[in-house]
């Protein structure tokens, strides 16, 4: 069966790995009770897992960010959306769906400026802002104050913005900063990179 996932489903070694974990799951609750079947159950125990190359970890340089936070028009709202949305993202490591979930009321600006959010395992986290970040969100969250809805990162309509949407947006601005830093066309660059770089920053 592993071999079939490899060489005929065409499966990678994770994927098979994943499977095999879910046997021995199986097999070893099944052992104590059919003792009949030990020796064949012992066998398939003992399998070992293929070793899988652990993939590299993407993030920007500095440089790559400032490219890429100058690639939005700010000449328009989108782009000033997408400019404060981006900044924002990179300063704090948020997921794409903490990002998407964000509220007006998550943004403290006032003394010792803040964002909340509730992340996995519903864990609630406080995550400073740096001045920077401050002077690009005062700006842009008294333009969106006029916007229905609560949804900090929105539509023009004042609607909350997709998972798809977010990395549609980053997709094309993406484009234009590889045309200003072609460095960044060998990257494969994603939302989740960004929190990638909070943490390289940080480090």
């Amino acid at each position: 069966f592993l071999n079939h996932l490899v060489h005929v489903r065409g499966n990678n070694a994770k994927t098979r790995n994943t499977r095999l974990t879910a046997i021995r799951a199986v097999l070893s609750r099944a052992l104590p009770d059919h003792p009949e079947h030990a020796a064949t159950i012992t066998q398939i125990l003992a399998i070992p897992p293929q070793r899988t190359t652990k993939p590299v970890i993407e993030f920007l340089t500095p440089e790559e960010v400032d490219a890429l936070l100058e690639a939005p028009d700010r000449h328009t709202w989108t782009g000033r959306r997408d400019h404060a949305l981006l900044a924002f993202t990179v300063q704090t490591g948020f997921r794409i769906s903490e990002i998407c979930a964000l509220t007006l009321s998550d943004i403290h600006l006032g003394v010792g400026p803040h964002a909340t959010c509730t992340g996995k395992g519903r864990r609630q986290r406080t995550t400073p802002l740096t001045p920077t970040t401050v002077n690009i969100m005062k700006p842009y969250l008294a333009e969106r104050s006029s916007l229905p809805g609560t949804a900090v990162f929105c539509g023009p309509y004042g609607q909350n913005l997709s998972r798809d949407a977010l990395e549609h947006r980053l997709t094309k601005h993406l484009s234009t900063a590889r045309i200003a830093y072609p460095n960044l066309t060998n990257k494969h660059v994603t939302m989740h990179t960004l929190r990638h770089t909070t943490a390289m920053n940080l480090l």
